[in-house]
C-alpha cells in the first residue's frame, strides 16, 4: 500500500474485530517462536535408522538367549554387564562403566532343576525353584502334604506335623476357561479413558498410590521360612499368581541378606500339575514326588552395579538427559520382556543417535539399572548419589543439571503415549514432540501417575521422570516374572517403534533451549521426619 494509505492505517480508528486481528498478527510470531516444535528432518532420519537398520533384536538375543536370566550379584549379571559395556563402547559412547553401589546383598542362581510325580503314575512336573531358597543337594523323594501357611498365626496349626514332608502351601486352585485372548493392544476407547484423570482422590490422580512394603513382605517370608526349616520340612511346593496353560509365575521365597538363613528348597509348579497332586491328596491316594534343585549363593561381593554410558553434549554438556531400563531379571525365563526389552530399546536409542551423529547441546546418559525387582534399588542408589536424598531432600549440585529422564519397562508393547506424572507443564511439549509419531500409534498424553519402575526414583526427588503408555500384549497374562518371559514373546516391530519414539524425545530434550519444566520439590519422606 502507498505511504498515505499506510499512514491512514496507523492513525485511523479501527473496529474492534480488526484490533483483535491486528494484535494476533503481532503476537503470533512470538507464540510460534516460543513454542516447542519437532525437528521433522531429524525425526525422518531417526525413523529410517530405527526401522531400516535396527539392531534392537540383536541386543535382545544377547540379553535374553545368551546371558539370561541374570539376578543381581551373580556371575551371569556380571557377564551381561560386561557385554553391555563392550557394546556401548563399540557404538562410540564414552565414560562407559559399571558404577558400583551397595550394599545389595548376596546373589543367588541355580544350575539344575527337575521335578517328577512318581506315584500313583509317573509324570514330569513343570516349574522352577524360587530365588534365595536352599538347594536339595541331590534328588530327594517325599510325600506331599497340603498345609496353607500365609501368616505367622498359621504356625500353631501345623507345628510338629510337617517333618520330612514336601509341603504344599496352597489348596487346589480352580482354573477357568479362556474366552478372550491373552494378548491385546490398547483400543481408542481405552486410550481416551487413559487420557482422562480419574476422580479426585483415586489412584493415579494426584498421589503416588500405595508403595509396596518390601520390608514387611520380606519379614513375613523370613518367618515362614524359619518355621518350615525348624519343622524339618524336606521341600516346599507352591503356586505363582494366576498361572495356567503351563505358564508358571514366580520370584523369591528367601532373602538376599547374608544374615538370614535360607528357607527349605522351594519350587513353584504349573497350576495344572500342582492341582493334580492336591486332588490326589484330597482323595487320600498316596503320592510320591521327586525333586532336585541345585542352587548357589554368591557372596564374593555384596555390592552391585549399574551400567552407565554417555554421548557428550556440546554447548551445555554439563546438563544431562537420561534414559534407562533395568538389567536385572527373575529366574523363571530369560528376562526378555522384563526388562530385556527396555535395555535393548535404550541401547538402540543411543546407537541410533551415535550412528546419525546428530549434534546435541546436552549430554545424553544411558543407564541399565540393577535390583529394580527388589525395590528400584539401583536407580534409587544412583539418584541418591548424584541428585538428592529423598528422605531428607538434601540436593546435590547435579540435581539442577538434569533435564529429564525417560524409562522403558512395561514389556514388549509399542509406545502409545506417555504418563506426565502430574506435570501439567509437559503437555504442550509432549504434544509437539509426539505428533510426528501419531501415524505409528502414539496419540495419548495423560497426567495420570504410574508406578512400579525406575522413573519413580527421579520423580520422588522432584526431577522430571517419565514412563510410557505401552500396548499390554501378553505381558501380565503370560510373561511378567514367568517361565514364558523369553525372546519368542518379543515383538520386533514394537521395539523398533519404541526406539524411534524415545530417540526423538531424547534428542529434542537435549537440544531444547530450556530444560524440561519441573513440579515443585516434594517434602522429605515420612521416614526422616
Amino acid at each position: 500500500m502507498g505511504e498515505r494509505t499506510l499512514l491512514n492505517f496507523w492513525v485511523q480508528p479501527m473496529k474492534p474485530k480488526f484490533v483483535v486481528f491486528y494484535c494476533l498478527f503481532l503476537v503470533a510470531p512470538w507464540l510460534v517462536w516460543g513454542a516447542d516444535t519437532a525437528d521433522l528432518a531429524v525425526i525422518h532420519r531417526i525413523k529410517a535408522e530405527a526401522f531400516q537398520n535396527s539392531k534392537v533384536m540383536d541386543h535382545m538375543f544377547y540379553l535374553a538367549d545368551v546371558y539370561g536370566p541374570h539376578l543381581p550379584n551373580t556371575p551371569a549379571f556380571t557377564a551381561v554387564g560386561d557385554w553391555a559395556v563392550k557394546r556401548m563402547q563399540e557404538y562410540g559412547l564414552v565414560n562407559v562403566a559399571k558404577e558400583k553401589w551397595g550394599p545389595f546383598g548376596r546373589g543367588w542362581s541355580y544350575t539344575r532343576f527337575s521335578a517328577h510325580l512318581l506315584e500313583p503314575q509317573y509324570a514330569p512336573l513343570v516349574g522352577f525353584p524360587l530365588a534365595w531358597t536352599a538347594s536339595t543337594k541331590g534328588p530327594i523323594t517325599g510325600e506331599p502334604v497340603v498345609a496353607p501357611i500365609k501368616e505367622a498365626s498359621d504356625f500353631e496349626k501345623y507345628k510338629g506335623k510337617l517333618k520330612g514332608k514336601i509341603v504344599m502351601t496352597e489348596p487346589e486352585r480352580a482354573l477357568g476357561l479362556h474366552l478372550t485372548p491373552d494378548a491385546s493392544r490398547l483400543t481408542e476407547a481405552q486410550l481416551t479413558e487413559l487420557a482422562m484423570l480419574p476422580e479426585p482422590g483415586a489412584a493415579g490422580f494426584g498421589g503416588r498410590g500405595p508403595r509396596a512394603d518390601y520390608a514387611a513382605a520380606a519379614e513375613l517370608r523370613r518367618k515362614i521360612g524359619q518355621f518350615l526349616r525348624d519343622e524339618g520340612v524336606l521341600a516346599v511346593l507352591t503356586l505363582g499368581r494366576l498361572g495356567d496353560d503351563g505358564t508358571v509365575f514366580g520370584q523369591q521365597s528367601g532373602s538376599r541378606e547374608v544374615k538370614d538363613p535360607l528357607p527349605p528348597p522351594t519350587v513353584v509348579l504349573a497350576t495344572e500339575h500342582y492341582n493334580r497332586i492336591a486332588r490326589l491328596l484330597e482323595k487320600k491316594i498316596p503320592v510320591r514326588v521327586e525333586l532336585e534343585a541345585v542352587s548357589q549363593l554368591h557372596e564374593e561381593t555384596l555390592d552391585s552395579f549399574n551400567v552407565i554410558g554417555e554421548i557428550p553434549g556440546g554447548g551445555k554438556k554439563d546438563e544431562v538427559v537420561m534414559l534407562g531400563g533395568h538389567l536385572d531379571t527373575w529366574q523363571g525365563g530369560t528376562g526378555a520382556t522384563d526388562d530385556g526389552a527396555g535395555c535393548a530399546v535404550v541401547m538402540e536409542v543411543v546407537r541410533i543417535l551415535k550412528a546419525l551423529d546428530v549434534k546435541m547441546d546436552r549430554t545424553v546418559r544411558v543407564a541399565l539399572w540393577s535390583a529394580e525387582e527388589e525395590g528400584l534399588l539401583g536407580s534409587r542408589a544412583y539418584v541418591k548419589e548424584h541428585f538428592a536424598d529423598r528422605d531428607t531432600m538434601a540436593l546435590k549440585p547435579e540435581h539442577a543439571k538434569l533435564a529429564g529422564y525417560y524409562n522403558f519397562d512395561n514389556g514388549s508393547g509399542k509406545i502409545r503415549g506417555v504418563y506426565m506424572q502430574g506435570n501439567d507443564m509437559m503437555r504442550p511439549i509432549f504434544a509437539a514432540w509426539l505428533e510426528p509419531f501419531r501415524d505409528l500409534g502414539v496419540s495419548t498424553i495423560t497426567n495420570r501417575i504410574t508406578g512400579g519402575t525406575d522413573h519413580l526414583s527421579y520423580d520422588a526427588v522432584g526431577l522430571p521422570g517419565f514412563q510410557f503408555i505401552q500396548d499390554p500384549l501378553d505381558y501380565s497374562a503370560r510373561t511378567h516374572h514367568s517361565n514364558m518371559d523369553v525372546y519368542d514373546r518379543i515383538q520386533a516391530g514394537d521395539l523398533m517403534q519404541a526406539s524411534a519414539v524415545i530417540a526423538s524425545l531424547v534428542y529434542h530434550t537435549a537440544v531444547r533451549d530450556q530444560m524440561l519444566p519441573r513440579k515443585p520439590l516434594p517434602k522429605p519422606s515420612l521416614r526422616s521426619r
